[in-house]
C-alpha cells in the first residue's frame, strides 16, 4: 500500500486516521501543528515524536508539496506558481502583496467548466477536481515559500488572507474544498479567522446553502449582470440557476455569514455590461433586500474573449451610481497583470482540452506560457475606493 498523504486530512480526518492505526488523537494534533504552523515535511524533524513513531510514519505517510513548474514574479510583487498535479493537468496559485495584508488565492480544479465569458480560466476546458491534498499544497508551500522570502520570523505568517478565486469553480469540488478550508481555519493549522477566507461562487445554489450549513466563511458571487438575459449569455450557470434563486440563497447564506454582507463581484466590460442603465438595475434588484458590497473588476483582456475592457471613466461613472444609491462600492486594483496572474487571467500555463483532437482524450500535454504582454493600469476616480480582493 502506497505512504499516505496527509495534507488530505482536516484535524479531525488526521485523528481518524491515527485511530485507525492504534495512535491516540494527541499524536495527530503533534504532527498536524509540525505540517502546517512549522511547514514541516520530514518526519524525523517532528522532535516531539517517540522514534518508533516517527519511524513508521516514514513508511506509513508523507507529506507531498506539487512539483513547481515556474515561478514568476511581478514588479508590483505578486507572485504567481505554476504548479504540476499530473498527468499533463497544471494549476496557478498567486501570492498577492499589500500594505495591511498578503492574500493568497487558491485553485480548486484543472481548468473550469463554468465557461464564462469573460474568463480565460474558462476559454482553457475542465480536466478535473483538485484533491484536498492539491487545494492545500498551494497554501502550505506559498505560505513557507513566502516566508522565507519575505525574511520573516518564526512564527510570522506570510498569508493573511486566502480566497478561494483562482481556476474554478470551488462549489463544485465540494468534498475537497471542506476539508481544506477547515484546514486553514484551524488554529493548530493556519488559523485564519472565517471573515480571511473567502469562497468565490459564479452560483452553485445547493452548494451554497451546504456551505453555509458545514463551513461558512465569506462568501463572493460572481455577479456582472443585473438581469438574467445578459447573465445567462455571461455566465451560463445562470440558466440553471437564474438570479432569483442566486439571490434567495445569498439571503440564506447571511444567516450564518461571518460578514454581514455579500460581495459581488463584477467585471466590467466594454458596451456589455457597463452602461448606467446596468448599474440603475443593480440598485433596483438589490437595495432593501441583500446586504452587499460591490467589487467592480475591471476586465483582462484574452485574444479570444472578443470583448475589451470598459474605459476608466464609464467605470467610475458606473461605480458613482452604486454609491450614490448607498452601496460600498470599490474597483478592484489589477495586480500581476505583467506575469498573467490578474483577475480572469489564470490559464496561459494550463492544458486546453477544448483543443484536444478526438480519439486523444487521454493523453494531452501543458499548454506553453502565454507571451507576457503588460497591460495599462488605468486609474480609478478618486471617489471610489481602490481595493484588491476585499
Amino acid at each position: 500500500m502506497s505512504p499516505t498523504n496527509l495534507l488530505q486530512f482536516d484535524r479531525a480526518g488526521l485523528v481518524d486516521w491515527f485511530a485507525a492505526h492504534g495512535e491516540k488523537p494527541f499524536r495527530a494534533r503533534q504532527v498536524f501543528r509540525w505540517m502546517h504552523q512549522r511547514g514541516v515535511a520530514d518526519f524525523a524533524d517532528m522532535s516531539d515524536l517517540a522514534k518508533p513513531l516517527r519511524a513508521w510514519l516514514r513508511d506509513a505517510a508523507r507529506l507531498e508539496s506539487l512539483p513547481v513548474l515556474a515561478e514568476q514574479r511581478s514588479r508590483d510583487g505578486t507572485v504567481k506558481w505554476l504548479f504540476d498535479v499530473g498527468a499533463g493537468d497544471a494549476v496557478e496559485t498567486v501570492f498577492i502583496p499589500e500594505a495591511q495584508r498578503n492574500t493568497l488565492c487558491v485553485s480548486s480544479q484543472a481548468g473550469c467548466a463554468m465557461a464564462c465569458r469573460f474568463c480565460s480560466t474558462g476559454a482553457q476546458g475542465f480536466s478535473r477536481n483538485l484533491t484536498t491534498a492539491e487545494i492545500l499544497a498551494q497554501l502550505w508551500q506559498a505560505e513557507f515559500n513566502m516566508r522565507t522570502s519575505l525574511g520573516l520570523a518564526a512564527g510570522e505568517r506570510a498569508i493573511s488572507n486566502v480566497v478561494m478565486m483562482g481556476m474554478g469553480e470551488p462549489l463544485q469540488n465540494y468534498s475537497a474544498l471542506v476539508p481544506a478550508l477547515r484546514s486553514m481555519l484551524d488554529d493548530d493549522g493556519y488559523g485564519l479567522s472565517r471573515r480571511r477566507v473567502t469562497v468565490s461562487t459564479s452560483g452553485v445554489v445547493p452548494m451554497i446553502d451546504r456551505l453555509a450549513a458545514d463551513c461558512p466563511v465569506a462568501l463572493a458571487v460572481s455577479l456582472h449582470a443585473p438581469n438574467d438575459a445578459l447573465r445567462d449569455d455571461l455566465v451560463p450557470l445562470n440558466r440553471k440557476y437564474p438570479l432569483a434563486e442566486l439571490l434567495d440563497a445569498c439571503e440564506r447564506y447571511l444567516v450564518h455569514a461571518p460578514r454581514d454582507f455579500i460581495t459581488f463581484e463584477y467585471c466590467m466590460l466594454d458596451g456589455v455590461n457597463d452602461a448606467p442603465e446596468h448599474a440603475r438595475q443593480l440598485v433596483h434588484l438589490l437595495r432593501d433586500r441583500i446586504p452587499c458590497k460591490f467589487n467592480l473588476i475591471p476586465f483582462n483582456p484574452f485574444p479570444q474573449s472578443g470583448l475589451a475592457r470598459s474605459p476608466a471613466g464609464r467605470m467610475a461613472a458606473f461605480a458613482q451610481i452604486l454609491l450614490d444609491a448607498g452601496f460600498v462600492t470599490t474597483v478592484r486594483k489589477t495586480r500581476g497583470d505583467d506575469i498573467d496572474a490578474a483577475c480572469g487571467q489564470l490559464a496561459g500555463d494550463v492544458q486546453d482540452r477544448i483543443r484536444r483532437k478526438p480519439g486523444r482524450a487521454g493523453t494531452s500535454s501543458v499548454v506553453p506560457p502565454q507571451t507576457i504582454i503588460p497591460i495599462r493600469v488605468e486609474t480609478a476616480s478618486p471617489t471610489t475606493h481602490l481595493s484588491n480582493l476585499d
